[in-house]
């Protein structure tokens, strides 16, 4: 259909559709879309098209998208003052470290600040550490790029390298993310970057998660921090970051608050990005190596027997499945059964381990 759209308007476009700037002036995140481009938005998406002067559109919706005009650039102005900001970082490469909680619009930031750059002519790379939702590799894996050109979808970018973490969240695997991103930001400076974008998972309430970021930050060294704040989840954390150069800014108030099947959706779309052309192979045993505590391997567990016996016997129950992490303990149990409270504070006193307890079935898609 064709949509014709006053200037100083915004056009939020729902995927999946597919949006094409027939006449008129019009930009998404900072890029500015030339006469007839089109523009894919996934399902699970949501994309701003800001109408610098009257603009027609052909646009093409798919199920359940959506289309609405409002007044106004949804883009903060705090993003702009950021942007702006980024530019007296005399570090080079400057690394612009995002954090948010989820659904806060850290991958449209990111996205808003390569454009900005680009603009500039300035070389960029991004880094996605977002394990759940990730962009530029597959998901459950952390990955970077170099950006050739202007995006309105970090998901169409090729990855350049990705390391496998295994887990769609980094609360099972924070040593192995924060190595990982480690790595493949040093393999970024070697290149010929004038800044670093560096996106991260929307992992931030509670005490674990605060660690967790403060010790990857650490090891990043960020130029600078941008915080995204929608309420005072992100308190804790700004605090603990607060000795590195940190700015504050909004999180658009047309953001949308994905489902958990938009969410599976959008890695499936990830899978099949990276899949599509594949082929089966068979590889001899003999050529892998199997490291043991990167994977909770249901059906069979890796601890040696004596280890097994002492924590059984300090839970007081053989569990189904259990594997021993550096910082863990994961404990898969029966939907019947149950493990005393006091018993698993006794085990982790014991064991200098926190004890996580899970119910057969719960276990999928962690």
């Amino acid at each position: 259909m064709k949509m014709n759209v006053k200037d100083g308007k915004t056009l939020l476009v729902d995927g999946p559709a597919s949006v094409t700037l027939v006449s008129g002036k019009a930009e998404v995140f900072g890029y500015a879309l030339r006469n007839m481009e089109k523009v894919v938005i996934r399902d699970g998406k949501r994309m701003p098209f800001f109408i610098k002067e009257p603009a027609t559109f052909n646009v093409a919706l798919g199920e359940n998208a959506n289309v609405e005009e409002v007044d106004g650039n949804t883009i903060p102005t705090s993003w702009d003052e950021a942007y702006e900001e980024l530019l007296t970082v005399q570090t080079k490469p400057a690394v612009a470290l995002v954090l948010g909680t989820v659904d806060s619009g850290k991958t449209s930031f990111c996205t808003y600040l390569v454009n900005k750059l680009l603009n500039e002519k300035r070389k960029v790379a991004i880094l996605d550490g977002d394990l759940g939702q990730s962009d530029i590799g597959p998901p459950c894996t952390l990955a970077y790029a170099f950006v050739p050109r202007h995006v309105t979808d970090l998901f169409n970018l090729e990855a350049k390298n990705a390391f496998f973490v295994g887990v769609t969240s980094p609360s099972r695997a924070a040593e192995k993310v924060i190595y990982g991103l480690t790595l493949l930001k040093s393999e970024i400076l070697s290149g010929n970057s004038d800044f670093v974008i560096v996106n991260t998972d929307g992992w931030v309430e509670g005490e674990d998660a605060v660690r967790y970021k403060a010790q990857l930050i650490e090891k990043i060294e960020p130029s600078i921090i941008y915080c995204i704040q929608q309420d005072e989840k992100l308190k804790p954390l700004i605090e603990a970051v607060k000795l590195f150069r940190t700015v504050i800014i909004d999180s658009p108030q047309t953001i949308k608050q994905r489902s958990r099947d938009k969410r599976r959706s959008l890695r499936e779309l990830g899978y099949i990005k990276y899949l599509k052309n594949s082929r089966v192979q068979s590889i001899p045993m003999s050529w892998l190596k199997i490291e043991s505590e990167e994977f909770l391997v249901l059906g069979k567990n890796f601890l040696d027997k004596r280890r097994e016996r002492e924590i059984y016997d300090l839970l007081g129950m053989k569990p189904l499945y259990m594997v021993e992490l550096r910082d863990r303990i994961y404990v898969v149990i029966g939907r019947n059964r149950w493990i005393n409270p006091e018993n698993i504070k006794r085990a982790e006193e014991a064991l200098g381990k926190r004890v996580v307890v899970t119910f057969k079935g719960d276990e999928k898609g962690l």
